[in-house]
């Protein structure tokens, strides 16, 4: 695996980029999405997107963070996975989502296990923490099939939703 792009048998994890912005603005504006991620807001627009992806360089040469358009093998935008961090020295968070044609399929699984992988051999990551909201289960079931353990609940804002909702947090010791 390379820097830049990651592969999986079935994905193709790379940078994302400003072309992807038209789809990825569309998908996020879906209420499956972003009320169940807490820095989208709905209605985000493309400007929004743009500004967000111009980010990912200087995150990724800081090391705190480093953005993937999950990809299938055939070029079919699938969504977002990352792992970020304030500082150097804290853990990795994991995030990601999928549009919806995509749900069910593990190919988060499959794009996170992929990430994880890529953390361990090139960063030497031991702790990666994760978090869901309470009503995505679904979520909570790839953080475990990726072996996250629960270890605090407590409410967090969600720009999606404009209120703190029901939170789990994750995390993952190697």
């Amino acid at each position: 695996m390379s820097e830049t792009e990651l592969e999986t048998p079935r994905l193709r994890l790379r940078p994302v980029t400003p072309q992807d912005s038209g789809p990825l603005t569309q998908a996020v504006n879906d209420p499956r999405i972003y009320r169940m991620l807490a820095s989208v807001p709905p209605a985000q627009t493309k400007a929004q997107t743009l500004a967000w992806i111009a980010t990912h360089d200087r995150a990724r040469e800081e090391d705190t963070g480093h953005y993937y358009a999950i990809a299938q093998s055939g070029g079919a935008l699938c969504g977002v996975i990352s792992a970020t961090r304030a500082l150097p020295e804290d853990p990795f968070e994991i995030g990601y989502w999928l549009m919806p044609e995509f749900w069910g399929k593990g190919l988060c699984t499959e794009a996170g296990a992929g990430l994880i992988r890529w953390l361990e051999t090139t960063r030497g990551v031991r702790v990666l923490v994760a978090g869901h909201f309470a009503d995505n289960p679904a979520s909570g079931r790839i953080l475990s099939k990726l072996g996250f353990l629960p270890c605090d609940r407590r409410p967090m804002y969600s720009k999606g939703r404009g209120k703190l909702s029901d939170h789990f947090m994750l995390a993952r010791i190697a």
